[in-house]
């Protein structure tokens, strides 16, 4: 029985779990699986060398030789998802016509509270490293009924990148006969959550989990869950329907069908938004920094071999006695006395290793000066300009012009970002019940409103219910010094020009305390005429009263004669 075949057999009642549907879903699971054996290896692969493991599949003859590591790579890579962390994401909302600015603003916040709730900073970490260590990053949209204190909320979460499984036959996530997700869980966890179906005992696939290499892990104490994602069309409407069950021990222990059969989510996607950093041809993976520069990394630390053994060569020079000499060998090498015994010194003679040319350690520097250019992760991207450049305008210009690498990785991550607010918004317009309030500032002046998912419906004239669409922009968060210096000096030199007014530009500028600021100036436009008018007359006479006891105070001259 083909796998759609068995998907549709096991439409109702699943009660148990259908055991040739459960065959089908690990069936399909131990496909994907054998063809990503060879990139788990990659990916390990690469995990290794970013933290500087870069001689782990070298074979050591000597057990004295030595293993030098310079981690470049790794540095490369921090400094790089450090620039990213600068260009951390907020999504700003438009709404297409103007009518429906306030709802933009309202789901606005409701966004940005969201990823306040579910720690998106964290996960962009996460994305980041993926992203430039393994080659891809992969976001999941969902919706969680315990986010907000229990108001609910739709989450935007990282999923690691050896934890998940995307069909090796398409380039677009999107055609994939299916989408697995796996992870190791205790035995006991799994007959605490799902009675109805324990007790689970162990299965062979426990291993295709990724381990700690430290932790030392009981595998008959463990087994996989699987959470097995896929799409079937309606041939009537050409609408994708997607669905999800999850797999234990050989069996389906949950089906969302049962809850939704029209689909788990009404956009009738995967909830999965995978970005590569380097395209691979043919998949929907990527290739990250360990990929690029792996190659010039051991061979920069096979250089350093080279230099330390001549060294360590260098430091033990050798003696040649020969019998005619009159010396004895072990004589010799005993350095705490003064006078040895011999006949001639012409039989004598020392060995000296001779030092290596100066060009090899010219290579190895050019080398690791390579890995940091061509990467983005040089001098000027980490501030360190010289030549005596002190202005900040100056100094961003250097670092927009050296880092190229870091602002397309930005550029990438910000599209995905992008992708997977869309999709946040259509979970929240279907999963929110319960209204909640937010707060946005408007005009300088917080405010709270009330968010919930009618207001992204409108009514035509027809009676149709439609939802409202929205655009979808991207401002940085949070940049670097030098970005925010820039942006303010520019702030400062309109309104030196006049074509900005100092609340204006107060308003657009970046710095710690701007809110506080902001706020204490509109309670200052909101005073009436009168008490400005009181305010200045009292500030006029306590300057008059300064100014007439300073003209009290003796001069230096008249106190001292």
């Amino acid at each position: 029985m083909g796998f759609f075949k068995a998907l549709k057999k096991a439409v109702k009642g699943l009660g148990g779990g259908d055991e040739d549907f459960a065959s089908q879903v690990y069936g399909l699971f131990e496909e994907y699986r054998s063809a990503y054996a060879s990139e788990w290896q990659r990916l390990e692969n690469n995990e290794k060398i970013y933290r500087g493991d870069h001689w782990y599949d070298v074979p050591r003859e000597d057990p004295n030789e030595p293993q030098p590591v310079t981690p470049v790579i790794q540095s490369t890579i921090e400094n790089v998802s450090a620039d990213l962390m600068d260009s951390f994401p907020e999504a700003i909302i438009q709404p297409e016509s103007p009518e429906d600015q306030q709802i933009a603003r309202v789901l606005e916040a409701v966004i940005r509270q969201n990823h306040d709730a579910a720690a998106y900073d964290r996960e962009w970490r996460k994305l980041s490293h993926d992203l430039l260590v393994g080659g891809y990053m992969v976001q999941e949209v969902g919706y969680d009924p315990m986010l907000n204190n229990g108001l609910g909320g739709a989450y935007i979460r990282h999923v690691d990148g050896q934890n998940i499984l995307f069909d090796p036959l398409v380039t677009d996530v999107q055609e994939s006969r299916a989408v697995i997700k796996f992870s190791a869980k205790p035995v006991k966890w799994l007959d605490q959550h799902y009675p109805k179906h324990a007790p689970f005992g162990t299965d062979q696939y426990t291993f295709a989990t990724p381990k700690d290499d430290l932790l030392t892990v009981d595998e008959t104490k463990q087994t996989l869950l699987l959470e097995f994602w896929w799409r079937e069309v309606d041939p009537a409407t050409g609408r994708y329907r997607v669905h999800m069950c999850k797999a234990a021990g050989g069996k389906i222990i949950e089906d969302s069908r049962e809850q939704k059969p029209e689909g788990y989510f009404s956009h009738g996607q995967y909830p999965f938004v995978v970005t590569p950093l380097f395209i691979r041809k043919g998949s929907c993976l990527g290739y990250g920094f360990v990929d690029m520069f792996e190659t010039q990394q051991r061979y920069a630390d096979k250089l350093d071999q080279i230099v330390l053994k001549n060294a360590v060569m260098a430091s033990r020079n050798k003696l040649l006695v020969t019998g005619a000499s009159g010396f004895d060998a072990d004589d010799l090498r005993d350095w705490s006395k003064e006078v040895h015994k011999g006949e001639s010194l012409n039989g004598i003679t020392w060995f000296t290793t001779p030092p290596l040319p100066n060009y090899i350690l010219q290579y190895i520097e050019k080398i690791r000066r390579d890995i940091k250019e061509e990467s983005g992760a040089n001098d000027f991207s980490r501030g360190n300009t010289g030549q005596g450049v002190t202005a900040a305008s100056a100094i961003m210009a250097l670092q927009e012009a050296s880092s190229k690498r870091s602002r397309m990785a930005a550029r990438q991550m910000h599209a995905a970002y992008k992708d997977a607010v869309r999709m946040e918004i259509e979970v929240e317009r279907e999963f929110n019940v319960l209204p909640r309030e937010v707060r946005m500032t408007v005009g300088g002046r917080p405010q709270k409103a009330t968010f919930e998912s009618a207001l992204m419906q409108r009514e035509t004239a027809l009676g149709n219910t439609i939802p409202i669409e929205f655009f979808i922009s991207i401002k940085v968060q949070r940049e670097n010094v030098w970005t925010v210096r820039a942006h303010n000096e520019l702030m400062i030199q309109m309104v030196q020009l006049g074509i900005l007014q100092p609340p204006q530009a107060l308003e657009l500028m970046q710095f710690e305390g701007r809110e506080s600021v902001l706020d204490k100036t509109n309670q200052a436009d909101r005073v009436s005429p009168e008490e400005q008018q009181a305010r200045q007359m009292q500030q006029a006479q306590a300057q008059a009263q300064m100014a007439g006891e300073m003209q009290q105070i003796p001069t230096p001259e008249a106190a001292f004669g």
